[in-house]
């Protein structure tokens, strides 16, 4: 039995460092485009992009129909049987409905154009620039679908090759342009980066599954089986982007262009660099959860030992995090942005609840529990916008990161509440030992970046990191074999 709970741990660690390595390697990449655009744009630059990637983000979930979500079970089911002929009948019906929804994608973006420019600019008419992001949508549905194709063929490697090229291409394309035309190269940066990814993604999936089509009615029919099941993820995915829309919107209506650049970085390198390690959620944990989700003892045991290992891994990070943000950021961007740093060290204590929500959260999607995950989804959105807003205007920018941890700490007791009524789920005390211990850590952490300054800010905060580092390594050798087998392997 305790070999194979040290197999269990073992193999829950391996994939999160995985799968969190590539997304690593994405987030640098990113963010050596986003040092070129606060360097050649400035905050008001970055603003200006985030507000248009949010109507992108916003348009895209309204109307991609659910398809990179809900086309996946069908299909892997008939690759996991080999029945490659009703495979090849069914990447059809996805490629007819990814068209289709390029096409509404299109459309939508031109209709509502006009309305998301009043909502965002009280100056210029920007109006153009929002129906031309129509473009891009309608290259994100394409990329949405052939993504589903990989996902449900297990084609991993592949997937992680794409994130890669497509986010090196989004630098060499992006720069350029930035460069020579300043704020005018935003959108056509924005739409020659999604068309590269669709690209890159059709090459993958066209060279194993050649492109055919054909348009009948008995394609629809079995399509719409897809777009039901996607439906409540698309729909709290759009209600995701609208509150992120509606946030910059506000903050660019009560502060200016250059808050929204802030915010974005604030929430962009708080949110984004957590999400190494929530990474691995999706690609290995969701379908080792949804294998054993009717079980309840099994999935008490795979949703605490997910939150050990993501909490254990994360928590040395988040202080490291905390610590060099006064560096990290004008160093990432540039000084203009130093006023940032106060926001995004008290955001990051927002991502200790993160990590306990997450693994829980996935339950309602393992067990397919869609309206369920709609309603707990808009109400922390709700409380997020809402909480940014009176933050904002109480404390400014600070507020924000505060407003953030507010939203994250109501998300934890929502999902854990529901969790704990409708699927007699229940936290180990292990669990609440290790986040006790790990969080009481990052609190002191912060504390330490308000009340010391100069060298003993730099003493104090080094020697927390090493304490949970050491914590955290501590706990991780005694659970896994990984440790020793990573010493044999270094000839130690």
């Amino acid at each position: 039995m305790e070999q194979e709970r040290n197999d269990n741990y073992d193999h829950v660690l391996k994939y999160t460092s995985v799968f969190g390595g590539v997304q690593g390697l994405v987030i640098l990449i990113g963010l050596v485009r986003n040092k070129f655009m606060a360097l050649l744009l400035g905050a008001g630059g970055m603003g200006f992009n985030a507000l248009l990637t949010s109507a992108q983000n916003f348009a895209s979930q309204c109307t991609n129909l659910g398809i990179s979500f809900g086309a996946v079970p069908r299909l892997s089911g008939y690759y996991e049987k080999d029945r490659r002929q009703l495979l090849d009948y069914y990447i059809q019906v996805i490629r007819l409905w990814s068209m289709m929804a390029a096409v509404l994608g299109g459309m939508f973006c031109i209709i509502v154009s006009p309305f998301i420019n009043d909502l965002s600019f009280t100056w210029g008419n920007h109006t153009l620039h929002y129906a031309m992001l129509g473009i891009s949508v309608a290259m994100l549905a394409i990329t949405g679908g052939e993504t589903a194709i990989l996902k449900a063929t297990r084609r991993l490697g592949s997937l992680a090759r794409i994130q890669i090229y497509t986010a090196v291409a989004s630098v060499v394309l992006s720069i350029p342009l930035y460069y020579f035309y300043g704020h005018s190269g935003v959108v056509p940066a924005i739409v020659l980066i999604a068309g590269a990814g669709m690209l890159v993604t059709i090459a993958y999936s066209w060279r194993l599954y050649p492109f055919k089509i054909h348009f009948s009615r008995s394609q629809l029919k079995h399509g719409a089986s897809m777009i039901r099941l996607g439906v409540a993820f698309v729909l709290a995915a759009a209600i995701g982007s609208a509150a992120e829309m509606l946030i910059r919107g506000y903050l660019n209506v009560e502060g200016g262009l250059d808050d929204v650049g802030f915010y974005n970085v604030g929430f962009m390198i708080t949110i984004t660099y957590a999400g190494m390690v929530f990474s691995a959620m999706e690609t290995d944990y969701f379908p080792r959860l949804s294998a054993v989700c009717t079980d309840i003892a099994k999935t008490n045991e795979t949703v605490n030992k997910q939150m050990e290992v993501s909490l254990l891994l994360l928590s040395p990070m988040l202080v490291a995090l905390m610590m060099l943000l006064p560096v990290l950021i004008p160093m990432l961007f540039s000084k203009e942005f130093l006023p940032v740093v106060g926001m995004s060290q008290v955001a990051v204590l927002a991502m200790y609840f993160k990590v306990l929500t997450m693994p829980v959260a996935y339950i309602t999607l393992a067990r397919s529990r869609s309206l369920s995950y709609l309603l707990l989804e808009t109400s922390y959105f709700v409380i997020l916008v809402l909480a940014v807003m009176v933050g904002f205007r109480q404390w400014g920018l600070w507020g924000t990161g505060l407003a953030i941890v507010v939203a994250h700490l109501f998300e934890t007791l929502l999902v854990g509440g529901y969790a704990y009524v409708y699927y007699d789920f229940r936290s180990t005390s292990t669990v609440f030992r290790y986040a006790a211990v790990q969080t009481l850590i990052g609190v002191m952490a912060y504390g330490s970046t308000l009340l010391t300054e100069g060298w003993p800010y730099w003493i104090i905060e080094a020697a927390l990191t090493l304490i949970s580092t050491a914590y955290s390594v501590h706990i991780l050798r005694q659970k896994t074999h990984l440790w020793e087998s990573l010493k044999r392997r270094l000839r130690i």
